[in-house]
Formats: structure tokens, sequence, C-alpha cells
């Protein structure tokens, strides 16, 4: 009986092989994670570019910001106006926007099925992360800048003089924050919601409805530290519904980035936690 049971034993004992000394296993190496990222960019890069709705928001972008900046130069005439300052009126619809496009840059894989197929191809998920992002970012400019040049343009097509031009391009560098961050914002909520609809609708609620309700009942001391509060601020110009004290006591410029970029960190951050512990479909 003990025979047959170390016979039996042995029988089914999985070989065994040995590794060689001195082996060690596998690993990636910098530049190979940095090869992973930019083939993820350069997938990236092609959906944004081909994509019909993009084109469409880039459209709505120039379109809208010569149209607004020439109808205020044209309609507006109890208060003298300028290039410098009605270049920017449009800038706050153009982040949005540029929202609306980090959205879609997240939002559209879910919704046509492709983003297992994305992560079957590069299933390091950190590396999609850092595409998107980045991707997200470059769109944000991209809308931001052509957004400024259709508000100048509408301006100057308006008859407006310069005006005062010496804080022009630190102005600029502001507002092009703005639209890039708001961009980040927008693929960190599609990221966490994972629904389109409801993120583009949950995003202009908040910043075109929610947010002016919130200001009427929060201390303005409170208010300035909410997203597109602070965003808007960044803009050269100030809203006819600022009040004196909320002006007063309004953050710098310095101070409004670092608020409305710590939104979109945070909804990047708690997005990509969830891209790991989620499904793909």
């Amino acid at each position: 009986m003990t025979t047959m049971t170390t016979t039996t034993a042995t029988a089914f004992q999985r070989p065994t092989t040995a590794l060689p000394s001195g082996h060690r296993p596998a690993t990636r190496s910098t530049g190979d994670r940095a090869r992973d990222v930019g083939a993820a960019l350069t997938s990236d890069w092609i959906k944004v570019s081909t994509v019909r709705v993009n084109g469409a928001l880039l459209l709505l972008t120039v379109l809208g910001g010569v149209l607004v900046s020439w109808a205020v130069g044209v309609l507006v005439t109890d208060e003298v106006q300028h290039v410098a300052q009605v270049g920017f009126f449009w800038t706050s619809v153009t982040s949005m926007l540029a929202a609306i496009g980090g959205v879609l840059l997240f939002g559209s894989e879910v919704q046509h099925g492709t983003l297992a197929g994305a992560l079957a191809a590069q299933p390091a998920r950190w590396v999609l992360a850092v595409s998107k992002t980045l991707t997200a970012a470059v769109l944000g400019l991209v809308i931001g800048a052509a957004g400024l040049a259709a508000g100048f343009g509408g301006a100057v097509l308006a008859g407006l003089g310069a005006g005062d031009t010496s804080s022009l391009p630190a102005s600029v560098g502001w507002a092009l924050l703005f639209a890039t961050l708001s961009a980040v914002l927008g693929l960190g909520t599609a990221m966490v919601v994972r629904n389109t609809t409801a993120a583009i609708a949950g995003l202009l609620v908040w910043g075109f409805v929610v947010e002016n309700l919130f200001k009427l009942f929060l201390a303005e001391e409170v208010a300035r530290f909410l997203p597109f509060t602070a965003g808007n601020h960044l803009l050269a110009y100030n809203s006819d519904f600022e009040t004196p004290r909320s002006l007063a006591i309004a953050l710098t410029q310095p101070g409004n980035a670092l608020v409305f970029s710590g939104y979109a960190a945070v909804a990047l951050v708690l997005g990509t936690v969830l891209l790991y512990r989620r499904d793909t479909n």
C-alpha cells in the first residue's frame, strides 16, 4: 500500500524546471514606456483629427468668436470698447467648448466600444490616461487659440481701437491656460461619469446655472473658490454681475489658476483610479 501511494503521488507530481543561475525577470526600460506613450498619443491624435464633431467644435468656436466680438463692437455704444478687452468676451464659451472636446475624447471611446480594444492593445492603463491627458491639453489649447484669434478678429472688423496692449501677452497666456485646463477637466469628468451626454450636460448646467445660483447664497470669500468662477477670473475683463466687494477680494491670477487646475487634477486622478477599477466595457 505504501509503495502504491508513493508511485501515485510521483505520477501526478508536476515536473519543475530550474531557472538558470543569474536569471532576472524581464523588465521594461524607460525607453519602452516612452514608446508606449508615443504610440498611444499617435492613436489618440488620429482619432481627434478625424472625428467630425471636433471639426464642428472648432468651426463653432471661430464663427461664434467673430460674431460675438463684432456684435459687441458695433451694437454696444454706451461705453468705449477696445480690441484688448472685447477679444476675450467669447473665451468663457470657448473654454466650455474645450471642456466638451475633452469629454468626447474619452466618452466617444466608451460610447462606441473602442475602449476595450485600446486597452487590449495597451494593457497599461496609465499609458492611456497620460495619452488622453496630453491630447486633451493640446486640443484645449488649439480651441482656445482659435477662439481668441476669432474674438480679436471680430473686434478689429467692428472698427474698435486697440486699447491698452501692455498686458495683452500675459492676458492671452492666462486665457489659453483656462481653455487648456477646461479640456482636461472635461476629460476627467468623462472618465468618472462614463456617459458623454451626462458629462456634457453636467458641465453646462454647473458652469452656467448651478454655480451662479451658489454665488447668490455663498459668502463671496467662499464663492471665489468655485471652479468656473476662478476660471473666468483668469480672463482680461470683469463681468457686469461682479460686485465691487467680489472684485476687491478676488484671487490673483496665479491663485485662480491654482484653484481651477486643482479641480481639473482631482477629476483626472479620480477618473484614472476608476479606469483601473472598472471593467473596460
